[in-house]
């Protein structure tokens, strides 16, 4: 058997069969196999758009050569009497204590929220009668905020490969499209995630694991620089091992972690507001045409230099999707965006955020605390200002212009929307980097001043950062670790699971 690697170009609406065809014309054959390594799509020319195709084939016909496949992740397992809590069920520490009970330890993984399928009943209760829930919302629950998301597998760091070819095949034996494993730009989709992260739960708790949910970590005993246990409100759990995965927006446990010589510090980060546009808006800035055959919806990054001083760009752009209300708090106000796989909705949305320094905006060394304050503050004024959880709103234009037009909008956000001068709401360094960053977005997309703004954009990564050892081990302590998301270090699906898996995978070995 050989092997040989077929670089395509194919129309956006082709199917497998029409693949196929062109392969036997390129390779003059019919008796062969093949898989798709790599799929990207290529839109530079609006008259030519089309698939890049990295395909391997496989045929008795080619002279006999060897597959050079990459290594996978190797989990050893052997019998261990060490046990392991992991808190928070988020990317990072469900596969952190998904890898643990892999090789063999006794793993507990506690998580304040409430399952997938009772979580997707609370937060429809809390669109339909905005009571909030503060143990089942879009911040908490089974699977982390990740679960209601775009369900974006991208990510920037480097020197993950092993992690993420793990992590993607594990989504796939659990649900999740065989396409993430190829795609340029995989995602899963809200739909498909609440899918996924159920049936990962079965996987870890028929392998022996132990799943505990609505339990809250209260404290943690520590005793010459060593966990001893945890207190949580249905008792107290030990371990060998502590692996903390808060998530960037539980600022209780960020509080109790400093309270027990957990040291943090502040870094830098970035909020804005999220633009809506209708998404044939989008499609025709992208592709020339309202639709495209065989492509969901166009996307679109941005980034702009802004004021000079901060930089200003889209963030977590959600095609097809809706905005909704993230608040992890019963006084914030803040959104985010979500979309299901075939991202079908009629409105596109992303951030648009600036780059913020907390040290030079309050022209002061900024603790974390501090930090978590000034947080706060700002989520709770957008609350304030809406009396609830309506979303301030204007559009494009009158954020440019800061002037109100009081003209009626559509929006996918479900809570409602209220009027506001969002110019005022947020730190003047954001708007007026905003504002310049949004004149050069709209030089660079047609029709991109027919959107709207709304709301406060305030979790696109955690504002602190844990200071840890290079294996995620908290600084001065033995055995307690904070990985993930609210760790400071990763952000996003990819990198916060690989940086859990990491983490898990040090102990292991070690």
């Amino acid at each position: 058997m050989g092997y040989k690697h077929i670089s395509l170009k194919m129309p956006t609406a082709y199917d497998d069969d029409g693949l196929r065809k062109k392969l036997e014309k390129q390779l003059r054959l019919k008796d062969f196999s093949y898989t798709i390594e790599n799929k990207s799509l290529d839109a530079r020319n609006k008259n030519n758009i089309h698939w890049e195709l990295r395909v391997l084939v496989s045929s008795d016909a080619f002279a006999e050569s060897d597959l050079i496949s990459k290594p996978d992740l190797s989990i050893p397992f052997k019998e261990r009497n060490k046990k392991v809590v992991v808190v928070g069920s988020g990317p990072a520490g469900f596969f952190a204590a998904f890898v643990f009970q892999k090789a063999g330890f006794e793993t507990t993984l506690i998580e304040r929220g409430t399952d997938v399928k009772k979580r997707t009943t609370d937060i429809a209760s809390f669109e339909s009668t905005g009571v909030f829930n503060s143990i089942s919302n879009y911040a908490f629950g089974e699977g982390g905020a990740g679960t209601f998301s775009d369900g974006k597998l991208t990510s920037r760091s480097k020197r993950i490969s092993l992690e993420k070819k793990f992590i993607l095949s594990t989504y796939v034996e659990a649900g999740a499209p065989k396409e993430i494993e190829f795609m340029a730009h995989p995602h899963l989709g809200s739909d498909n995630l609440k899918l996924i992260v159920e049936n990962l739960r079965k996987q870890f708790v028929d392998n022996g694991g132990t799943f505990l949910f609505e339990t809250t970590m209260t404290d943690i005993k520590v005793k010459n620089n060593k966990a001893i246990h945890i207190e949580t409100n249905n008792g107290d759990i030990d371990a060998d091992y502590f692996l903390i995965a808060p998530g960037h927006s539980a600022y209780d446990t960020y509080r109790m972690l400093m309270k027990q010589g957990v040291r943090f510090h502040t870094k830098n980060f970035a909020i804005g507001s999220r633009m809506e546009h209708h998404q044939e808006i989008i499609n025709v800035a992208q592709w020339g045409r309202k639709s495209l055959p065989g492509v969901k919806a166009a996307e679109y990054r941005l980034t702009s230099k802004g004021d000079g001083r901060q930089q200003v760009y889209s963030f977590c752009m959600c095609p097809g999707g809706v905005i909704v209300p993230a608040a992890a708090v019963e006084n914030a106000n803040i959104v985010n965006g979500m979309s299901r796989y075939l991202r079908d909705n009629q409105f596109a949305n992303a951030a648009c955020v600036a780059t913020l320094n907390l040290n030079n905006i309050l022209n002061k060394e900024v603790s974390a605390l501090e930090a978590l304050d000034w947080m706060e503050k700002l989520e709770n004024s957008f609350y304030q200002f809406s009396k609830g959880y309506q979303s301030p709103f204007c559009s494009i234009r009158d954020f440019i212009n800061k002037k109100q037009n009081h003209s009626a909008i559509q929006t996918s956000y479900p809570l409602g929307i209220i009027q506001a001068p969002l110019w005022e709401l947020l730190p003047n360094e954001i708007e007026h980097a905003m504002r310049e960053g949004l004149k050069d977005f709209i030089r660079k997309m047609k029709g991109f001043e027919t959107g709207n703004l709304l709301g406060l954009e305030s979790k696109t990564s955690a504002p602190i950062q844990v200071e840890r050892e290079k294996n995620g081990l908290c600084t001065g302590f033995d055995n307690l670790y904070v990985i993930g998301e609210g760790s400071g270090y990763a952000g996003g699906i990819i990198s916060s699971a690989a940086d859990g898996v990491k983490a898990a995978m040090g102990i292991v070995l070690s």
